[in-house]
């Protein structure tokens, strides 16, 4: 699979998959948890959480994550992404503006929170699973 054929399909995966894994380290041992994602064109993923969170303690002490994204269904087979990168906590209004929905009043009071931060996770590699014979193939960003 040529590069853009890889873009392609991580793309695809990205557009219709939300819900994944990310893992931080905490004391030298992964840390996993369930969020919500949203990514732009460039391959950078977003996440919205509260400032006073493990997770974002986690990110200060190292930045360093790793996003599991897709595999639905029965689970064999399916397309997945494995994502390796860096994170880094962003309070600008407009990402926060932009990744903002009803469904976050149960954790914030408005986008205006001050609680309400956004993670932003560069990545690195993203390797695409199971999709086909000719995977994995690795995205290096």
């Amino acid at each position: 699979m040529n590069q853009n054929q890889l873009k392609e399909e991580i793309q695809k995966v990205m557009k219709h998959h939300k819900v994944g894994t990310l893992a931080t380290v905490k004391g030298g041992k992964p840390h996993s948890r369930y969020m919500t994602f949203s990514n732009d064109e460039n391959f950078t993923f977003f996440t919205p959480t509260n400032r006073e969170t493990h997770k974002a303690d986690e990110i200060e002490a190292n930045p360093n994550v790793h996003i599991l994204l897709g595999y639905e269904g029965e689970g064999y087979g399916d397309t997945y992404l494995e994502v390796e990168g860096q994170a880094k906590i962003r309070e600008d209004q407009e990402i926060k503006d932009w990744l903002w929905n009803d469904h976050m009043d149960r954790w914030f009071d408005g986008k205006d929170d001050p609680e309400y931060v956004v993670l932003e996770i560069l990545p690195e590699s993203i390797r695409l699973m199971n999709e086909g014979a000719n995977t994995p193939e690795t995205l290096e960003l």
